[in-house]
């Protein structure tokens, strides 16, 4: 097996991951906002995040990629996480949203440049098709949630700074994990 191979089974082990954490996270702002008036907002955006948890779940049954023992840690940390900044409020939530959706287009945004660098384009033409579906709509995320208040989060600068802090923490690990 060739190190960009392994490369496609890894990105799989930590989307899986990602896209869990991220599930628990909007689980967590419901768990504090469901009867806000901002709960259709999250939940439109949960909706989405389930699909792509779908898919990755999907895609690691395909290819064969194993799951891992710190599942049970990525869930509890993304729901404290969600519940955490969503007692601060929607604009809590909204900032929540913001840090790790600019997180995760980024690293979306990197991992289609080294396909791309490779030369793995035809290789990986599924995997690229998923990944700028779901770069795209975690974009829309980011946006939804400047549309709605995150900059008014208390602290709202350094609050962002420890979640994207946190969320690159946890890529870091699920790549060696």
């Amino acid at each position: 097996t060739s190190e960009f191979d392994n490369f496609g089974k890894q990105w799989y082990q930590r989307r899986v991951r990602g896209e869990v954490g991220a599930n628990d996270i909007y689980a967590g702002q419901m768990a504090v906002l469901g009867r806000s008036e901002v709960a259709p907002l999250i939940q439109h955006m949960w909706d989405q995040e389930k699909v792509h948890q779908a898919k990755m779940k999907e895609l690691i049954v395909e290819h064969r990629v194993r799951p891992t023992v710190l599942l049970p840690f990525w869930r509890a940390a993304g729901f404290a996480l969600g519940a955490g900044t969503a007692l601060l409020g929607k604009e809590g939530a909204m900032a929540c949203t913001v840090a790790v959706e600019d997180t995760i287009v980024t690293h979306y945004t990197d991992q289609i440049r080294e396909i791309v660098e490779q030369g793995k384009e035809e290789e990986y033409r599924e995997l690229l098709q998923v990944i700028k579906k779901f770069r795209d709509e975690e974009l829309e995320h980011h946006d939804t949630g400047m549309e709605h208040g995150a900059e008014l989060a208390p602290q709202y600068k350094l609050l962002t700074k420890v979640i994207k802090l946190g969320c690159q923490t946890a890529i870091k690990v699920a790549e060696r994990v």
